[in-house]
């Protein structure tokens, strides 16, 4: 029943890989993905104490 269990769960890995890498292709998502990581790294730290 164990390999059974880690094969479905693998199997469902697998897809959201694809599902993810399908999703990341796409020029609307890239810009996103984009402007998110420029909005992040352009956040000012917080001063240390």
């Amino acid at each position: 029943m164990g390999f059974l269990r880690k094969a479905i769960r693998g199997g469902i890995a697998l897809k959201a890989l694809q599902i993810v890498q399908r999703e990341a292709a796409k020029p609307e998502n890239q810009r996103k993905a984009k402007e998110m990581y420029a909005k992040v790294r352009d956040r000012k730290k917080p001063p240390q104490r």
